[in-house]
C-alpha cells in the first residue's frame, strides 16, 4: 500500500509521466502491485485540473450529504455518470408535489440501482455517486469493475460537517439529524481508514479531496486506449 501526499502539482494538464512523489502532470493510477492513496488536500491552487482513469474503470464519488458530490460530477465528469440525486430530482418532479419523499424513497433507490446496473453492463468507464453508508454497494461495484476488466477507484470529499450542512441549505434540501449523524460516522471511518492506507476490499486507489481540490477539478474522465495501456491520474 502506498500513501502519497504529493507536494506539488501543475495548474494545467500535461503529458503522461511515470508515477513519482511530485510532478506536473499525469500520474499512474492503475496497474500497480498494491492499491494507492493520493492525498490532494491542503494545497490550494496546486491541485490537478483533471483525473484520468482506465477505459473500463468504475469511479465512486463519496462524501457527506451537501459536500458537493453532485456538483462535482455535473461539472467534471466526461463519460457515463450515475447520480442518485438526478434520480431523486426526476421522481420529485413527478410526485414531490403530492407525496412526502419518505413515501417514494424506495422507488428512487430502486430506480437508481437499476440505472447503475444498466451502466455497468456497458464497457465504458462509469462515475457513480455513493452516499458512503452502504458498504455492500462498493462491494458490488468492485466486483462489477473486475468483471468488465477494470478497477474500482474512490474519490472522497473530505469537508467539515458545517460545510456539508451549509451545502444542504444552499440546495434547499437536507437530511434528518439522525441520517446526517449516520453519514458523518460512516464518512469519518472511511476517511480514517484510507488515511491509514486501508482501502475497502476491491478498491485499486483512493483520492482524498478537500473543497479547494474538488473545486479545482474540471475533468474526470477515462482513457480511450486498450486495456494494456497505462491508466493515469492527471
Amino acid at each position: 500500500m502506498s500513501v502519497n501526499r504529493t507536494t506539488a502539482y501543475a495548474t494545467t494538464s500535461a503529458a503522461a509521466l511515470p508515477a513519482q512523489p511530485a510532478g506536473p502532470a499525469c500520474e499512474v493510477c492503475r496497474d500497480r502491485p498494491a492499491p494507492v492513496v493520493r492525498d490532494l488536500r491542503e494545497r490550494p491552487g496546486r491541485g490537478p485540473r483533471a483525473l484520468l482513469f482506465g477505459p473500463r474503470d468504475v469511479v465512486v464519488v463519496t462524501g457527506l450529504p451537501g459536500s458537493g458530490k453532485s456538483t462535482l460530477m455535473r461539472r467534471a465528469v466526461r463519460g457515463a455518470r450515475v447520480d442518485s440525486q438526478d434520480t431523486r430530482d426526476t421522481w420529485d418532479a413527478r410526485l414531490g408535489h403530492r407525496l412526502p419523499y419518505a413515501v417514494y424513497r424506495p422507488l428512487v433507490r430502486l430506480a437508481h440501482y437499476a440505472a447503475l446496473a444498466r451502466a455497468l453492463r456497458g464497457d465504458g468507464g462509469v462515475v457513480v455517486h455513493d452516499c458512503g453508508t452502504q458498504s455492500w454497494v462498493r462491494g458490488w461495484l468492485a466486483r462489477a469493475a473486475r468483471r468488465r476488466g477494470g478497477t474500482l477507484h474512490l474519490l472522497l470529499l473530505d469537508v467539515t460537517p458545517d460545510t456539508a450542512l451549509s451545502g444542504q441549505r444552499e440546495r434547499g434540501r437536507g437530511v434528518s439529524r439522525y441520517a446526517f449523524l449516520r453519514h458523518r460516522g460512516a464518512a469519518a471511518r472511511l476517511i480514517r481508514a484510507v488515511e491509514r492506507g486501508d482501502l475497502p476490499a476491491g478498491a485499486g486507489s483512493a483520492v482524498l479531496l478537500d473543497r479547494d481540490a474538488a473545486d479545482a477539478l474540471r475533468g474526470i474522465g477515462f482513457t480511450g486506449r486498450s486495456q494494456a495501456a497505462p491508466h493515469r491520474l492527471a
